[in-house]
């Protein structure tokens, strides 16, 4: 209550549009925040989303004209609008847009990350030069312009080798080239994007999690992949575990986030990475990100520790110190179901897949009749599953149980 006795005015935030749609859709449930979303055109939306979105007050940027100008648009929208909600927060969970909505926030005087913080978060080349500044472990890398480039570095690094552009996410355009001779294999690159070359590290791979209220790490959330992410591109099982509150992990995963976000000077909001932990043991930081991590690696932290995850997240950005009560201990993973293009001749169900020892949540992207044109991405699917079990160790188990046991069948022939 304030002085006088009346409550204090909601706060409101400025949301950006993201595919991440579980975390729009419970923010727009929220009956203790107002909320305005703001729309790039140049992201695709589905009918189904934006009549479901059709009550909220959206701006839609124009990505053709200048920033400055709609930073403009948006205040006089702002100031024009009898009623509408004058956000003083900013929340912005895509990846894609991360540079281009942080710089509209900063123009339209909202709280964001700098142009030095986005390439810290962003750029992968810019990345790594911030971790050797702050002393993180991180594996070598080079510019590249053209395949030969790559050759140059795999002899003095050693192969394999990793390329992939410096902006791209969900593996997109990223490659493991094992020697010379697989270079025949790989694409041109793209002369519109920038392009790096670094080195492979054999070893588990593992993401971290956490969520930052004025500088501090609130807690943090370790997850497992049962194989190294870039995999999944191969067919191998495409999962993330979270571990049990209880379980034993391998790193102070609370230590770790707050090494990051001090040294990304992150003040608030989520805070995403991947780090691998090489046979001997050693550390090697991959990528960070400050934004919700992909798939359905949040609410995996939400079923595993038992508590309402996506409204902690959403604390943190407007400048609230909320304290999780956290009512489980398991394990709980989401695992991607395999995918294939084709036409859909059948597909399990979701309540089949329910049946299975461990699942606990079911949801199919596709049905019969579907034609699937899957991407080279991580975050391919036909859909996914939850489980749980007492360890992330016994999660891993029953997801290969649910893989034996998923059947898609497609016609090959539709997809040509």
């Amino acid at each position: 209550m304030s002085a006088t006795g009346t409550a204090p005015a909601r706060p409101a935030v400025l949301l950006v549009e993201s595919r991440r749609a579980t975390f729009t859709d419970h923010v727009l449930a929220r009956d203790d925040v107002d909320v305005v979303l703001l729309r790039f055109d140049s992201v695709p939306l589905t009918e189904e989303y934006v009549a479901r979105t059709a009550h909220v007050p959206t701006f839609t940027l124009d990505t053709s004209a200048a920033p400055q100008d709609e930073a403009a648009r948006y205040l006089r929208w702002m100031k024009g609008t009898r009623g509408l909600p004058r956000p003083t927060f900013f929340c912005n969970p895509n990846e894609a847009l991360q540079a281009a909505a942080q710089r509209f926030a900063g123009l339209v005087g909202l709280p964001h990350l700098t142009e030095e913080q986005v390439g810290w978060v962003r750029n992968k080349m810019t990345m790594k030069d911030r971790y050797a500044e702050l002393g993180i472990p991180h594996a070598g890398y080079r510019p590249v312009h053209t395949l030969a480039d790559v050759t140059g570095f795999g002899e003095e690094y050693g192969w394999p080798v990793i390329l992939k552009p410096v902006d791209s996410d969900s593996c997109i355009g990223t490659y493991r080239i094992d020697s010379p001779a697989g270079l025949a294999e790989i694409p041109p690159l793209d002369p519109d994007l920038e392009w790096m070359v670094e080195e492979y590290v054999k070893g588990r791979e593992f993401q971290l999690c956490a969520v930052v209220s004025r500088g501090v790490v609130l807690d943090a959330y370790l997850s497992k992949n049962p194989v190294p992410i870039l995999e999944v591109l191969d067919g191998k099982i495409n999962a993330n575990i979270t571990y049990a509150p209880s379980e034993e992990i391998p790193v102070d995963a609370r230590a770790l986030a707050q090494q990051l976000a001090d040294g990304l000077q992150i003040p608030y909001g989520y805070l995403h990475g991947e780090f691998f932990l090489t046979e001997d043991g050693e550390f090697v930081m991959s990528e960070v990100a400050a934004r919700l991590s992909g798939c359905e690696v949040p609410m995996n932290h939400g079923l595993a520790f038992g508590f309402d995850f996506l409204h902690v997240v959403l604390d943190t950005y407007l400048d609230r110190v909320p304290v999780p009560d956290y009512t489980r201990d398991r394990a709980v993973g989401d695992l991607l179901l395999p995918t294939a293009p084709g036409r859909v001749v059948h597909i399990s169900s979701e309540e089949e897949l329910l049946r299975l020892p461990g699942v606990i949540g079911a949801h199919l992207t596709v049905a019969p009749g579907d034609v699937l044109d899957p991407p080279r991405a991580s975050h391919a699917s036909t859909g996914y599953v939850h489980v749980e079990g007492a360890t992330a160790d016994e999660v891993e188990r029953r997801m290969h149980a649910v893989l034996r046991h998923f059947e898609l069948k497609v016609d090959k022939e539709a997809a040509s």
